[in-house]
């Protein structure tokens, strides 16, 4: 199944978004109606709130009065803390109920008000955040919730920052014109992304990709959202993946690239990469039949040195690379040092971007990039190695160390 989360700030427009999702078919667990259910009377959850807080907090009937409680929590962050304590719990196993109950091809659409405050981002294959300027979200619940300014800014004041609650997001839903406006972007993303996603998930396939070697320029983002794919994928096999590291063009800042994310997985062993194979196609990542060589190198020419695995995503909104590396290996170091060395070294970075558009336009008509990357080969060997091998050795760089890593996960 197809793992959505959606957030966003009080009076972004999220409920809006997550009735026209379930409207279009997604399975919807929301979290503020699970709030709600695991405090009625009765539960274990309003008696350990009671505890908390007092039977002050009850209404005659002997309901949770919402804004009394409310009124103690959105103004001390210490209180606030210690109602997630007890409410987040249960509605995570509540929530877990409902999705353990869904298909292989459904798209489950979780919606929680402070998914990014909770650090759940790692758990979905997609984070969408509904976003709004302050000042529209203020003048929303001043006119629709008759809260006062001040009310409303503590509200706000509660939650994430817009920039952090953006910068977790793989899709931004900018809610900042009209109701209609809004739905057409959530048609958009369930038409365009969401639906081929969800099948591409369920064939184990990889999202299709007919677009030649076009170069864009960088893009600061490119480290963010490798940094929240590199978390997803350690959630999915984290007993087996020493580390996941941004490699490839994309991760050298400056220089122009395909928009394709390359990660390197490391792992102890090969045996390990087939054993985590199906943990990582669950996560978004299948496995690509007959892409499990590196070419070899003559630095290095024994082709078992160069064995590995491939995956690539099933987003198709986000491209990905993965290449799953035994630790301490030729082509794992090779990725590594040859990154460090165009962090390192401008001119090298300039070097290799020339002769990346020179490719480029050679193969513009292809719709792939296959006779793009055949080309580029003997560039990494001829040209690249000598001078990245001596830069090595002039400023005595070392590949990073797993072994406590590897040891730790033994252990588990």
């Amino acid at each position: 199944m197809l793992k959505i989360g959606l957030t966003g700030g009080i009076a972004s427009g999220k409920s809006l978004v997550a009735s026209r999702l379930r409207e279009l078919g997604a399975i919807l667990v929301d979290a503020d109606v699970l709030a709600r259910q695991v405090v009625e009377p009765g539960t274990p959850g309003l008696t350990r709130v009671v505890e908390a807080f007092g039977p002050g907090i009850l209404d005659s009937d002997g309901r949770l009065d919402r804004p009394k409680l409310g009124a103690i929590v959105f103004q001390d962050p210490t209180q606030r803390e210690v109602l997630n304590g007890i409410v987040h719990p249960l509605v995570r196993e509540a929530a877990g109920t409902i999705v353990s109950g869904a298909g292989p091809g459904d798209i489950v659409v979780q919606d929680i008000p402070l998914l990014v405050e909770t650090g759940q981002g790692s758990n979905f294959h997609l984070v969408v955040v509904v976003d709004a300027p302050e000042t529209v979200r203020i003048q929303r619940m001043v006119h629709s919730r008759a809260m006062t300014p001040d009310d409303a800014r503590a509200r706000i004041a509660a939650q994430a920052t817009r920039e952090e609650r953006n910068s977790a997001a793989d899709v931004v839903l900018a809610n900042d014109g009209d109701r209609e406006e809004l739905l057409a972007k959530v048609e958009a993303l369930w038409t365009d992304r969401l639906l081929p996603f969800a099948k591409n998930l369920s064939q184990g396939a990889r999202a299709e990709r007919h677009v030649g070697p076009v170069m864009t320029p960088y893009n600061s983002d490119w480290s963010r959202q490798a940094d929240r794919l590199a978390a997803r994928i350690t959630v999915a096999a984290p007993h087996h993946i020493l580390a996941v590291d941004h490699i490839g063009s994309t991760s050298v800042p400056g220089l122009a690239a395909k928009d394709v994310i390359d990660l390197q997985v490391a792992v102890s062993d090969l045996g390990v990469a087939d054993l985590i194979a199906d943990q990582l196609a669950a996560a978004g990542f299948p496995a690509v039949p007959g892409a499990n060589r590196d070419t070899p190198k003559s630095i290095q020419p024994d082709p078992a040195e160069w064995q590995k695995r491939f995956h690539a995503s099933a987003d198709p909104g986000r491209p990905v690379n993965l290449h799953v590396r035994v630790a301490g290996s030729p082509g794992w170091r090779y990725a590594l040092l040859f990154r460090d060395w165009l962090r390192s070294e401008p001119s090298a970075a300039e070097m290799y971007e020339a002769y990346k558009r020179k490719l480029a336009t050679t193969f513009a008509a292809d719709g792939g990039t296959s006779a793009y990357a055949d080309a580029k080969e003997p560039w990494f060997t001829d040209v690249a190695w000598p001078l990245m091998d001596e830069w090595a050795k002039r400023t005595g760089w070392q590949p990073p160390s797993y072994m406590s890593s590897a040891e730790g996960k033994r252990g588990q």
